[in-house]
C-alpha cells in the first residue's frame, strides 16, 4: 500500500512517499480502508520531533481518520467489515490502509460523509473539552478563542454559544478570518497581529476580563492572554504553535484566584466516559445543523508535505485534509 512516512526529524520535506505491507488486524484490530484524513498542528510537531509525547522513527503521521472497516481480527465482535467509521490513532493515518483498535471506532451517522466525519474528532473533541471538562464554562461567562479562524477555533466559537457562553471574542490575522469568527457566531472580533490587542479585550469587557480563554500559540500571547484574564478566569493551554518557551510566576495567579490549564486530548481518549458521550453530541449538533465543520482544503496524499507547508503558514481557515480513496 501507499503511505507517506518520515525516517529523520525535521521540515515538510522529510515526508516522503513509500510503498509497505497492508497490515493485518490481530485481536480487537480493525483494518479500515482510509478515504480522508485530518491534518493537524500534532502531525507538523510529530515531524519536528517537538510532539508531547516521543517520535519514534520511522513513523507514519496521521492520528484521523475516516473510512470503511474491511476486516477485523480474531476478537472483534461488534464491527462488521462495511461499516463507515471514524477514528483516533496513535499513527498510520496517512496511508491507503490503517489499523485501528476496535474501542477507538466510532460509527457515522449515515448523513455524515468522510470530510465532515475527519473534520471533527479532534478538533471538536478539544473544543469540547477544553471549554467543558477543562475551562468549566458556565452559562453567561465571556469565552476568548485565539485562531478563531481555525480548526479548532470555529468549533469553538460555536460551540461556546452552544453551551451558554453570554460573550465569545474571537481574534484572528485578518480580515477575512475575522469574517468567517463572526459567520460562526462571534460577538468580538480582534486583531492579534495588532499592537496591544490585550487592551482592546479588556475594553470589550468594561475591564473585567475574559473568564476563559482559549490557547495554542505561547510565548508572548500566552503573557498578553493572562493579561487579559479576569477574577477566577481560566486559560487553557492545548498547544505551542509559536514554539516559544513560556516563563512566568505562577504566584502572580493568587492575587485574581486565576487558573492555567493544560490539555492534552489523549488523556479523554483514555476516558470513554469522556469521550463517547462527548463525540455523539458533536455528530448530533452536525447533524442538526448547529455545528458547522469548516473545510479549508482537499488534498492528495501525495501532497502531504504541501499541506504541511500550508497550515504552518498560518495562512488557513478551517480544516485541511488528506484525501486517500474518493
Amino acid at each position: 500500500m501507499k503511505a507517506i512516512q518520515l525516517k529523520e526529524y525535521g521540515g515538510p520535506e522529510v515526508l516522503n512517499k513509500i510503498e509497505v505491507d497492508k497490515p493485518v488486524p490481530k485481536g480487537h484490530e480493525v483494518l479500515i480502508e482510509v478515504h480522508a484524513v485530518g491534518v493537524n498542528y500534532a502531525d507538523t510537531a510529530r515531524r519536528e520531533g517537538q510532539y508531547v509525547v516521543p517520535t519514534p522513527l520511522p513513523f507514519i503521521p496521521g492520528a484521523e481518520i475516516a473510512g470503511v472497516v474491511i476486516e477485523v481480527g480474531e476478537k472483534v465482535t461488534k464491527i462488521k467489515p462495511g461499516t463507515r467509521i471514524v477514528s483516533l490513532i496513535e499513527s498510520g493515518g496517512y496511508s491507503e490502509f490503517a489499523l485501528s483498535d476496535e474501542f477507538s471506532v466510532i460509527l457515522l451517522p449515515d448523513n455524515v460523509d468522510f470530510h465532515q466525519a475527519v473534520a471533527l474528532p479532534l478538533q471538536g473533541l478539544s473544543a469540547y473539552h477544553v471549554l467543558k471538562t477543562m475551562g468549566r464554562l458556565e452559562a453567561g461567562e465571556t469565552v476568548l478563542v485565539h485562531a478563531a479562524a481555525g480548526g479548532v477555533g470555529t468549533i469553538a466559537v460555536q460551540l461556546a454559544k452552544l453551551f451558554g457562553a453570554g460573550k465569545v471574542i474571537a481574534t484572528a490575522s485578518s480580515a477575512e478570518k475575522l469574517d468567517l469568527a463572526k459567520n460562526m457566531g462571534a460577538d468580538i472580533l480582534i486583531d492579534y497581529t495588532k499592537d496591544g490587542w490585550e487592551k482592546d479585550v479588556l475594553e470589550a469587557t468594561n475591564g473585567k476580563g475574559v473568564d476563559v480563554a482559549l490557547e495554542m500559540a505561547g510565548g508572548d500571547v500566552f503573557h498578553k492572554t493572562l493579561k487579559c484574564l479576569a477574577a477566577f478566569g481560566r486559560i487553557v493551554v492545548f498547544g505551542n504553535a509559536s514554539g516559544e518557551q513560556v516563563e512566568f510566576n505562577p504566584a502572580l495567579l493568587m492575587r485574581r484566584n486565576q487558573s492555567v490549564i493544560g490539555f492534552f486530548l489523549p488523556q479523554i481518549m483514555r476516558k470513554p466516559d469522556l469521550l463517547l458521550p462527548s463525540i455523539q453530541e458533536l455528530f448530533t449538533y452536525v447533524a442538526e445543523g448547529k455545528l458547522k465543520l469548516i473545510i479549508g482544503g482537499v488534498y492528495p496524499l501525495e501532497e502531504a508535505a504541501n499541506v504541511h507547508t500550508i497550515l504552518q503558514s498560518r495562512q488557513t481557515k478551517g480544516k485541511l485534509i488528506l484525501e486517500v480513496k474518493k
